[in-house]
């Protein structure tokens, strides 16, 4: 989730419906982390803020944010709150609230620091022998599903667990794992695709980033579609942004390209 999602298999549970702004209002109220690379920031440097920016741009509006740390609680502290309109970088099939279509697709990737490790799936025999990080997210079950996948195959021993959430006096916690990687306490890292290609890019030197091959290990899914979302009763907001995604569909393709977001075509299993 984002990551923050960011981690995507977070579920937010939400509560109460609030009333919606008219689809003419100049603002664009948007909800989003100030600490969270590659998806935003309070500097507007994250392409969620560039995409949210291009859109509102189309909607002839000008965006505003209200920020509040991505974790549990968001959606409902904030779209559901009424201290917002939109949020970017939702996991379709997510509850509580209206869908775009989604305006990308990525995936978990293995990060390593060199590219001879050839890793493309969870059952390469290196998992086992290797130094492995993977996020979590905290103690009630509610894990990544690498998390998940490693442990259905008894790979525990030599697994190390970032906590998604971490320290948020930092710059954008979730990047940990990454750090990890470059500095040699772990081997592979396994991320969530667009904090894997944002920070590997940008470790000296780089990392190296393989996506997870199988979009579903088991009934685990390791991609995701990723949407914008509204309340449920704002379908005329959600279907202005619908078209407004599906006009610059190009230019989101570039901003996520820059970002070294690895994508997955639309319509993968």
């Amino acid at each position: 989730m984002s990551s923050r999602f960011a981690d995507v298999t977070v579920l937010f549970l939400v509560a109460s419906l609030c009333a919606i702004r008219p689809l003419s209002a100049a603002e664009l109220r948007v909800c989003s982390d100030p600490n969270n690379l590659p998806f935003s920031n309070e500097h507007l440097e994250g392409f969620e803020n560039e995409i949210v920016t291009l859109i509102a741009r189309e909607l002839h509006s000008t965006p505003v944010y209200t920020w509040r740390a991505q974790r549990r609680g968001f959606l409902r502290e904030t779209l559901k709150a009424g201290r917002c309109d939109v949020v970017a970088g939702l996991p379709s099939g997510i509850e509580g609230v209206a869908l775009t279509r989604p305006y990308y697709r990525s995936t978990y990737a293995f990060v390593t620091r060199s590219d001879d490790k050839h890793l493309t799936s969870f059952d390469d025999q290196v998992l086992r022998r290797a130094i492995v990080g993977v996020q979590l997210v905290g103690d009630d079950g509610h894990n990544p599903p690498p998390a998940e996948a490693l442990a259905r195959r008894g790979i525990t021993e030599n697994v190390r667990g970032y906590h998604l959430y971490a320290d948020y006096s930092h710059p954008n916690p979730p990047a940990r794992i990454i750090d990890a990687v470059a500095g040699g306490d772990i081997d592979i890292g396994i991320v969530w695709g667009p904090t894997a290609g944002y920070f590997a890019a940008r470790a000296d030197p780089p990392l190296h980033v393989e996506p997870v091959l199988n979009q579903l290990d088991g009934q685990m899914p390791m991609a995701f579609d990723i949407a914008f979302g509204v309340r449920h009763p704002d379908k005329a907001l959600r279907d202005a942004l619908d078209a407004a995604l599906a006009k610059n569909r190009t230019a989101i393709l570039a901003i996520l390209t820059r970002y070294n977001v690895p994508l997955v075509p639309a319509g993968a299993p």
